[in-house]
């Protein structure tokens, strides 16, 4: 039987969770000071004049080494939930995460080839 107050904890949290930011933005809102002028204004609020301009280009090897870094990394932060209920899910638990492995590793030989891991 399906019992909803079984939920009241998570909808309690899920209530909490969204009011604390909406009540630190406004709070900030209303405390915060307000002053508009030609230094608030400008690119940068430091008081010195900005020299040049504030365009520059940056070589796309820096993001794609970072991708690449985050993707593995973060997936494989995914492994640690398998590695502890090894034991208790069996043998197809096994084969997914071989096949998750397999393709992490498909998809490092392939960034490895294309040159986004090497910083030159």
């Amino acid at each position: 039987m399906f019992l909803l107050y079984d939920y009241d904890i998570f909808w309690a949290f899920l209530i909490i969770s969204s009011l604390i930011p909406i009540l630190a933005f406004l709070i900030s809102g209303i405390l915060a000071p307000i002053s508009k002028g030609p230094e608030k204004l400008s690119s940068y609020e430091s008081g010195i004049e900005p020299m040049g301009d504030a365009w520059l280009q940056f070589r796309i090897r820096y993001y794609m080494f970072a991708i690449v870094f985050v993707v593995f990394d973060v997936e494989t932060v995914f492994l640690y939930p398998w590695a502890m209920g090894f034991d208790i899910l069996g043998v197809s638990v096994f084969i997914e995460a071989f096949i998750f492995v397999l393709i992490l590793i498909v998809g490092s030989v392939y960034a490895w080839r294309k040159g986004a891991l090497e910083w030159s």
